[in-house]
């Protein structure tokens, strides 16, 4: 029980050389396109599911927006596999470094905001004020609606974050108390067990919707901009 708390999320290195450009590639061997003209069931599955998954994100979009189709689909593909890879034991989850999440969600804001303004000036600018706004708010309102365009890549980020920190956190607390309680009281140890391992389903869970969240997200603010 001695152990960091936080440990779990420490940059791993070898011989003082971080490995996380290793770790981050790691869940695309997962994603093997298969040389056969007939794939077999699990590559099938997997396409299956990337349609299914495009054709709900891309539902909403005009033909300009769906030439993001490739980059929506690799990101959600991206993170839900490294939240998952984060799930194995002594593993390390990329996703639970803020860091990393700004890296994804800056860039992918910027580039729907760029967009926005390249294609619908007029529009762009027109969220930031609300039609039949009382002109001595006008100026107040630009600054509010300014502010909360700026956080939204924060907002990603952090929600990404604290969701899968706030997990590993809790079932590493649930983990060392079920330890600890196995040669103190092995009824309550097989109690704190079954919430683990119920913990551990739900954590399995939000490892994939907060892919999709993240992704969704992007999708309608790229929505907003084409």
């Amino acid at each position: 029980m001695n152990e960091n708390l936080f440990s779990s999320f420490i940059t791993p290195t070898i011989v003082g050389v971080p490995i996380v450009v290793l770790i981050i590639s790691t869940p695309s061997i997962f994603f093997p396109s298969s040389p056969r003209l007939i794939s077999n069931r699990l590559t099938s599955l997997q396409q299956w599911l990337i349609q299914l998954m495009l054709k709900q994100l891309m539902a909403t979009h005009n033909t300009k927006g769906r030439t993001w189709a490739l980059m929506l689909i690799s990101l959600i593909l991206f993170i839900g596999s490294t939240n998952l890879l984060g799930l194995l034991p002594h593993s390390f989850t990329p996703t639970t470094q803020l860091s990393m999440n700004l890296g994804m969600a800056v860039p992918l804001w910027a580039a729907t905001i760029i967009t926005g303004f390249r294609h619908k000036t007029k529009a762009s600018l027109a969220h930031l004020l609300p039609q039949g706004t009382p002109t001595p708010l006008i100026p107040m309102l630009i600054i509010i609606e300014t502010i909360s365009l700026l956080i939204q890549p924060m907002a990603l980020a952090v929600r990404l974050t604290a969701n899968i920190t706030a997990g590993h956190l809790l079932m590493h607390l649930i983990g060392g108390t079920t330890l600890a309680l196995t040669s103190i009281s092995p009824t309550i140890s097989l109690t704190t067990f079954v919430i683990l391992v119920l913990l551990t389903a739900l954590e399995l869970a939000v490892a994939l919707i907060q892919a999709y969240v993240f992704t969704l997200l992007v999708s309608l603010y790229l929505h907003d901009n084409t």
